[in-house]
């Protein structure tokens, strides 16, 4: 009994902590949301940019992006959404002088990095200046930063230009080694998202897509750099490929710098050209903070008769609801009829950035999309990726816009069922027995292979799928199916190859596509409003701090190699339904 009475005693100290700690807990988290101030901007400001972290399409919804305990800031990025709107803001505020790119990793898709490239070019407009420093300029980072009127580094650090690669992890002799087998069914001489499941190395077709679409990515990268630096593209090809940029003095013999210098001087001339004293502090605002401020009133949807949704559709498509992260086929679907029916809302901007999923899901978003163009103009917006169902859920709209590093197309389907015979018999002693009322009841059973038949009867679905696919894309394109089939086959494009092609149809930002709605609408002043509804932070938290912590702890653990995790962990999801899926995920070095 004294036992008894101990282990209640302890239970309810046990509770009574937990229920405090959770007090305040909720203590910080609504004192923390209501002390948030606007940041009011002083005179003879320079508005830093610096990008660390991968920059999501919208600004994630998190009121504690400042806090640390608990995992709380684990949002402190800020959406490319804001980004550019600050970038126009800081264009016209009188308290800004300039801009500062500051150390920056530029994680984000080269799509991404053009938006925010674009906009700075439009920001020089205003006669303020940009410049740029660095310990040790990745690629992404120097393209972005050969826009600024000057381009600093540190003399100790060091300029990548070498050229882009790209890499597959391929699986199967990891495969092997376990006895799995995965069977695969496709349709697309390029559809090469399974090949790391059943080849160890690239084929043919793959490598000519490959090589195909890395070139295009690479020629849009040096014009770029070519137009800003004033340096041919011959010679820039040319200090890449014979690595010519090995020492910070190369880089500045080569004028691809403008100076070497120690961030000190950096704040110095930034003093100097805010008209800063050199023993005063220089007047910085940081592009989160400037965020908290360069909300617009106007764009408040109960102040508009007339309104342009942007409908955000980010990440891999499955059925369901999804979150800010990915795309829930019922979200997206819900948000798309919500904009079809108000009357107020004048066109639809479908931000798309997608390497696809769900063929499913894909097409019932597709539908939503057809309604919606029957009853008001809907415009695509591509960002870093809109392939295969990316592709799919966008290619029913009135016009598609693409960056000219958009990755697109990839129109192909495919579906993986593992054969886990070998593993459980040869490697864990385990078999299986059973009966069965019919001749196909047990079709999909993993623990043994497919049979001729079914090989058939899987091959007919995928093949319909892709008929299905095919014809939705004929019909948005105003494009015969047979050709739609020859551009096919899961090949990969970008959007400069995608425009030549008839997938897209201009290439341009997420404004020219707002602008584009605009005016096939025929309206000339209106609001933006944003959709699906980003989840609230508590919702959030209740659901994704957990998960969120064992991914930190798994990529602290894993480094570089949390990319087969995650390669491993997408193949798994992918068994079993039919998938409309961009070719494993396409990393840029």
């Amino acid at each position: 009994m004294k036992q008894f009475f101990k282990f209640v005693l302890a239970s309810m100290l046990g509770v009574f902590l937990i229920t405090v700690i959770l007090v305040l807990v909720l203590v910080g988290i609504f004192a923390a949301a209501s002390s948030e101030k606007t940041v009011e901007v002083e005179p003879n400001s320079v508005l830093r940019m610096a990008f660390t972290t991968p920059i999501t399409e919208r600004t994630p919804n998190n009121p504690l992006a400042g806090l640390s305990f608990l995992g709380l800031d684990k949002d402190k990025s800020t959406g490319l959404n804001d980004i550019l709107a600050n970038i126009r803001k800081a264009k016209t505020d009188g308290n800004i002088k300039g801009i500062f790119l500051d150390e920056s990793y530029m994680t984000s898709g080269q799509a991404t990095t053009e938006e925010i490239r674009n906009a700075l070019i439009d920001f020089k407009k205003s006669g303020k200046f940009i410049v740029a420093y660095a310990e040790i300029y990745t690629q992404g980072f120097y393209y972005l930063a050969s826009v600024a009127d000057k381009v600093y580094m540190n003399p100790k650090g060091s300029l990548e230009f070498h050229g882009f690669s790209s890499q597959i992890t391929f699986l199967k002799g990891a495969l092997d080694k376990l006895g799995i087998e995965a069977q695969i069914i496709k349709v697309g001489t390029y559809k090469s998202a399974v090949e790391p499941l059943i080849l160890t190395k690239m084929s043919d077709a793959n490598r000519l897509q490959v090589t195909s679409y890395l070139g295009s990515l690479y020629d849009h990268f040096l014009t770029g750099i070519s137009a800003s630096r004033g340096i041919s593209k011959d010679s820039l090809f040319n200090y890449a490929n014979q690595m010519r940029v090995q020492l910070p003095e190369d880089a500045l013999k080569l004028k691809l710098i403008d100076g070497l210098k120690y961030k000190d001087e950096i704040l110095d001339d930034l003093k100097a050209g805010t008209g800063t004293d050199k023993k005063s502090n220089l007047n910085a605002v940081d592009l989160t903070d400037y965020a908290k401020g360069a909300k617009d009133k106007s764009d408040d949807e109960s102040s508009s008769k007339n309104r342009i949704a942007i409908v955000y559709a980010s990440g891999e498509i499955s059925g369901g609801e999804g979150d800010d992260n990915s795309i829930g086929s019922e979200r997206i679907s819900k948000a798309l009829r919500k904009v079809r029916l108000d009357n107020k809302v004048k066109a639809v901007v479908l931000r798309v950035n997608s390497p696809g999923g769900s063929s499913l899901a894909s097409d019932v978003i597709w539908r939503e999309v057809m309604l919606t163009k029957k009853v008001k103009p809907i415009i695509v917006s591509m960002g870093d990726v809109a392939a295969s169902g990316g592709y799919y859920i966008a290619c029913a709209a009135d016009s598609i816009i693409a960056q000219p590093n958009t990755i697109t197309g990839s129109i192909g389907i495919f579906a993986i069922l593992p054969n886990l015979q070998k593993l459980f018999n040869d490697k864990l002693g385990v078999t299986f027995d059973g009966v069965k009322t019919g001749k196909y009841a047990d079709l999909g059973d993993v623990s043994r292979p497919l049979t001729p038949d079914e090989k058939i009867i899987l091959q007919n679905s995928v093949n319909h799928g892709y008929d299905d696919f095919t014809k939705a894309v004929a019909t948005g394109r105003h494009k015969t199916q047979d050709y739609i089939n020859s551009i096919g086959q899961g090949r990969v494009w970008t959007g400069t190859q995608a425009l030549k092609i008839g997938l897209v149809d201009r290439l341009g930002n997420i404004n020219d596509a707002i602008a584009s709605a605009a005016k096939k609408a025929g309206v000339k002043n209106y609001n933006l409003v944003a959709y699906p509804e980003q989840k609230s932070f508590l919702n959030q938290l209740s659901g994704d701090v957990s998960v969120e912590m064992h991914a930190r702890i798994l990529q602290s653990e894993l480094g570089e190699n949390y990319r087969v995790y995650e390669q491993l962990k997408g193949m798994t999801q992918m068994m079993r339904t039919p998938q409309a899926r961009i070719p494993y995920d396409i990393v840029i070095k």
